[in-house]
């Protein structure tokens, strides 16, 4: 026999987006229940693994450093990175809401949960042919993303309602109950039993989009403007983010859009704890480094750069030899501008140390890249000089691709020779964005001032192997304004609703084709108190 309970309101996933709602629905003397594949420890999914970074609009932090943003600024900056389709209505509409309410909905909402932001914003997503962020957006969670799911799961124990919320784990909810076309609850198994449940009541789904349960669905909605999808992928986003309640969505005629909209990132390696299959950690990719193919070109025409164009530099290189690259540099390089997109490897963010990241600012975080030579040995390398290096890298070549050291050898001097001549003669688009980015002081701190790569001083020279990383889906589940799951004919599902990752941050598709990032938990926080305030309405 069935298990069965009872809730104004079930929600499917405890990550952001759905412990964001239940707090909203606390706020309404709602009942609520909340459900999650995951162990209780794991609550908050990939945003507690998460750098933290949430994109904001006209905040003090901004104010303060002479920032001058408005949220028609920001929505010209969206659309133009987005390159929404002429059909995108919802994505377009939650992108202006986004663009509109990111101060009042998210900004400060999080503030007033005590977490606190960075004083120096930082620019991701420059753009590069096309316009990205006119200015820096990105505001780093003191504590990274582990402390914005702490702050809100203390907001929900303490909550004065809190007798109101129910939560029940390592609980898979793998169907969905209709009553004469109106969805009354859900059903599935627990895990460690394989006992079936059920729960009534109206029903939010924030189970996460489709990057990481199930590479399968990621390749088999590949961008198709893209060359075939690398033979390895890591795999960066949740386990549990396997797009199994999108099917059951799309059984009940929920639409699903955009899901080849992917956002991918280009610097991946084997995480050392390697949790689950293909276990990928994220890099953010030093803009001293070189970008090389796996045979040991230098990849252009136009240099790879990280803080320009995500969705550009994956598409670049997944038509490269293999689907896999290098990114050559050395330790002084590494150990000003090397970080990863991860709490775990942040520590001075992660323990909320001031003397330690400013130490790290002023001389580097050598620990961390001593840590990363040291647990992820199969694609970070370090030599003495360039044979050595080329010779550690062939021992991690794949497919029978080989590099060339000559070849390697005459990009790297080249690129060094340019730096010897000095800025006014640099004929290197690389360099030239490197003197642009160091203008800005948030960039100057952690970019070097046109460091040469095989300069004996900075050395040992470090190669990085790394292959594409799936992170998050921006397409997913269809919604309106008010988080309601839209059928095939733009007609709402009666007692269903969709947040977060699961419906592709907002509309099925906020983002267009590219995210300007830091709308990833900020569309979480969003669809979040939107789907709170909406049920029953």
């Amino acid at each position: 026999m069935k298990k069965s309970c009872r809730a104004d309101v079930v929600i499917v996933g405890a990550g952001l987006a759905g412990m964001v709602s239940a707090l909203e629905l606390l706020e309404r003397g709602r009942k609520v229940l909340l459900i999650d594949k995951d162990s209780r420890e794991h609550m908050g999914g990939l945003a507690a693994e998460s750098f933290g970074g949430v994109h904001f609009i006209g905040t003090p932090h901004q104010k303060r450093l002479g920032i001058k943003d408005s949220p028609e600024l920001a929505l010209r900056d969206w659309e133009s990175y987005g390159c929404f389709g002429e059909n995108d209505f919802w994505p377009k509409a939650w992108a202006k809401t986004y663009c509109e309410n990111s101060l009042e909905y998210i900004f400060n909402f999080l503030t007033e949960k005590k977490v606190r932001f960075l004083p120096l914003v930082n620019w991701a997503e420059r753009g590069l042919f096309t316009p990205g962020n006119s200015l820096p957006r990105w505001h780093i969670a003191w504590g990274t993303g582990a402390e914005i799911i702490r702050c809100i799961a203390g907001a929900l124990d303490a909550h004065p309602k809190r007798a109101n919320l129910e939560m029940l784990f390592d609980r898979e909810v793998n169907g969905i109950e209709t009553t004469g076309g109106r969805v009354t609850g859900v059903a599935g198994k627990i895990m460690t039993s394989g006992e079936e449940f059920r729960a009534e009541g109206e029903v939010v789904i924030a189970s996460g989009g489709i990057c990481g349960g199930d590479l399968g669905k990621v390749r088999s909605n590949w961008c198709s403007e893209w060359s075939a999808p690398p033979r390895l992928i890591l795999n960066g986003s949740h386990l549990y983010a396997d797009g199994l309640l999108h099917d059951r969505v799309a059984e009940l005629g929920g639409n699903l859009t955009h899901l080849d909209k992917q956002w991918h990132y280009a610097a991946g390696v084997h995480h050392p704890a390697r949790r689950k299959a293909f276990d990928g950690l994220s890099l953010v990719p030093p803009r001293s480094a070189l970008w090389m193919n796996a045979l040991g070109e230098r990849i252009g025409p136009l240099p790879l750069m990280g803080y320009t164009d995500t969705r550009w530099l994956v598409e670049n290189i997944v038509g490269q030899p293999g689907g896999y690259s290098w990114q050559i540099l050395n330790f002084r390089i590494a150990a000003k501008e090397l970080a990863v997109s991860g709490c775990d490897f942040m520590t001075a963010f992660a323990k909320k140390s001031g003397s330690l990241l400013l130490k790290q600012s002023l001389f580097g975080n050598g620990e961390l890249v001593e840590r990363l030579l040291r647990e992820c040995p199969r694609d970070v390398v370090a030599a003495r000089d360039l044979p050595e290096l080329v010779e550690k890298m062939n021992e991690r070549s794949l497919y029978g691709l080989r590099v060339d050291a000559t070849r390697m050898e005459r990009d790297i001097s080249s690129y060094d020779e340019m730096i010897e001549r000095g800025p006014a003669f640099f004929n290197d688009e690389q360099l030239r964005r490197i003197g642009n980015h160091r203008r800005y002081l948030a960039d100057r701190l952690r970019t070097c001032k046109f460091q040469k790569i095989l300069e004996p001083g900075a050395r040992p020279l470090i190669a990085i192997r790394e292959f594409i990383l799936s992170r998050k889906s921006l397409g997913g589940i269809q919604t309106d304004l008010r988080c309601r799951v839209l059928n095939r004919q733009g007609v709402p599902i009666e007692g269903l609703y969709a947040v977060g990752e699961a419906a592709g941050f907002g509309g099925g598709g906020i983002h267009g084709r590219r995210s300007l990032e830091g709308t990833f938990l900020g569309g979480c926080v969003l669809t979040g108190r939107i789907a709170g305030k909406s049920t029953g309405a």
